[in-house]
């Protein structure tokens, strides 16, 4: 993947043709990618550019906290150096606004495209649950079944929780665990039986099955997405 630099904006020559040209190339791959239906991790790289640009454009003195992340203590105090050197210039300042109007949009365009495919996925997603659902549902296990392929994949679930000092939030881990053929003699059913007898640390699993009924590439998209599903559908249980 060719990535757009979290410090793009500033990285190199601050010049608007330039540029673009680094924006339409990094534009042109990710587009590619979502033709062949790939949609991560594409999708989550281009909403961070485009909220970036938008905190930026509506609040310029978060221009040099968006871009101090993550460095050390020299890289710090360099990067200081050059925005003190670019928020003194009028000019260049002026040139960093043309690049951000013109980047907004077109990173919108690709958004909005990332989204509508992601949505178009989603809708031909099923969940169901296999068997009883026991009261704790924190772990367990997710079948895929995917469109045109006659196995099943068998996953691993486990749900996290982690706080901050103003807020909870929930994580979802999956590890692959298997893959087991399918047929009319071999059901979802049976496979759960056969699973659980194999591999005995969750005793008492919620299992669930994520059918897709059209074809799209495991681990860049039908993963990504089913994973959420199965959040949404246990946050909602």
């Amino acid at each position: 993947m060719k990535n757009l630099a979290q410090d793009w904006l500033t990285q190199g020559i601050i010049d608007f043709e330039y540029k673009k040209y680094v924006l339409l190339a990094y534009l042109q791959e990710v587009k590619a990618n979502f033709d062949r239906v790939k949609l991560y991790p594409y999708l989550s790289d281009v909403v961070f550019h485009y909220q970036n640009l938008i905190s930026i454009r509506n609040n310029q003195e978060l221009f040099y906290e968006k871009f101090s992340q993550k460095l050390t203590r020299a890289d710090f105090e360099q990067l200081t150096l050059h925005y003190e050197k670019i928020v003194k210039n009028d000019a260049l300042m002026e040139e960093l606004g043309s690049i951000i109007a013109f980047a907004i949009p077109q990173i919108k365009t690709m958004l909005d495209e990332g989204k509508d495919l992601y949505e178009h996925i989603e809708s031909h997603l099923e969940i169901n649950t296999i068997g009883l659902t026991p009261l704790h549902d924190g772990e367990g296990y997710l079948f895929i079944d995917e469109a045109g392929i006659r196995e099943i994949k068998v996953y691993t679930y486990q749900l996290a929780l982690f706080e901050n000092a103003t807020e909870k939030y929930r994580a979802l881990h999956l590890q692959y665990l298997d893959s087991v053929h399918k047929s009319i003699f071999h059901t979802v059913e049976q496979i759960k039986v056969d699973v659980i007898k194999k591999h005995r640390h969750i005793p008492n699993p919620a299992t669930f099955l994520i059918h897709s009924k059209i074809y799209c590439p495991l681990q860049e998209t039908l993963l990504p997405i089913a994973k959420r599903l199965l959040m949404k559908h246990l946050q909602a249980a």
